[in-house]
């Protein structure tokens, strides 16, 4: 695997063209389904062991006109440590980055009219944690995912009539606007399972929406986000990394610690060392 460095400058070379051209060539609008905002169980298409033993990746959420994809937590643990509980459905996970979660929040806010905390936006990404003996998550991860209801769909989802909708659609993270792609770049995420489909430096993962028309501004609106949040994701990357501190937890206020690009927060949100 390359340097995350030397992804991180192919990233920032990606022609936007070029992407659009191969999202155009796939094809992709977005049926409203809720396939990828909601949680699934474990033998439906696509869905991983309710232990979490692969430690795949999970889907995440939109409404989507440009959909999303799941994530592992850029710079994270591959989840080998297994998720927290044996859930019988898998929930929604998609990484959201700190500065996502703010403006989530905010919108939310906009939108319902109250106050939306940390907590309310965003858990840490469940993997490599484990379950401490009263069943409670213990550990360490890298980013964030976005919350999710007592269903494990994403809590900003909403259904009417069969058409799925985002409630904070104009502020939902990178990885929802772009799903169901990704690019062929290490260091950056992937939807859980294998692609399929692929053109050039785009891969299609699974969604009922892929094949069909898309108009030249949709797929070039689509191409900026998907090259956005490449560069992103590497640059947070390289940031977790670079700021990991492994004795953190021994400053933590409980039992989970979660780093991410701005440094190592508690399980709220909150900066371990108060900055």
């Amino acid at each position: 695997m390359e340097p995350l460095e030397t992804e991180l400058a192919r990233a920032r070379e990606l022609d936007v063209g070029d992407l659009a051209d191969a999202i155009e060539s796939i094809g992709f609008e977005c049926t409203r389904c809720g396939g990828c905002c909601t949680g699934y169980a474990p033998d439906e298409p696509g869905g991983a062991p309710a232990d979490g033993a692969n430690g795949s990746d999970g889907e995440g959420g939109d409404d989507g006109d440009d959909g999303e994809e799941g994530d592992d937590g850029e710079g994270g643990d591959d989840g080998d440590d297994g998720d927290v509980g044996e859930p019988a459905r898998e929930p929604h996970t998609a990484t959201v980055f700190p500065d996502e979660v703010r403006a989530v929040a905010d919108a939310a806010e906009d939108a319902f009219g109250e106050a939306y905390d940390w907590r309310d936006v965003a858990r840490p990404m469940p993997y490599g944690l484990v379950a401490s003996e009263d069943g409670e998550p213990v550990g360490e991860t890298f980013e964030w995912a976005l919350a999710t209801d007592d269903c494990g769909d994403c809590t900003f989802y909403e259904e009417t009539d069969g058409s799925g909708a985002c409630t904070v659609h104009d502020s939902r993270p990178l990885i929802c606007r772009t799903y169901p792609f990704s690019v062929a770049l290490g260091g950056t995420s992937q939807p859980m399972g294998e692609a399929v489909d692929g053109e050039g430096m785009v891969r299609a993962h699974e969604c009922e929406g892929l094949g069909r028309d898309i108009s030249r501004t949709d797929a070039e609106a689509l191409a900026a986000a998907l090259r956005e949040r490449a560069v992103r994701e590497l640059e947070e990357a390289i940031a977790v990394r670079d700021g990991y501190d492994p004795t953190a937890v021994d400053r933590a206020d409980g039992d989970v610690v979660v780093f991410d690009s701005e440094g190592p927060k508690n399980a709220d949100g909150a900066p371990i060392d108060g900055e």
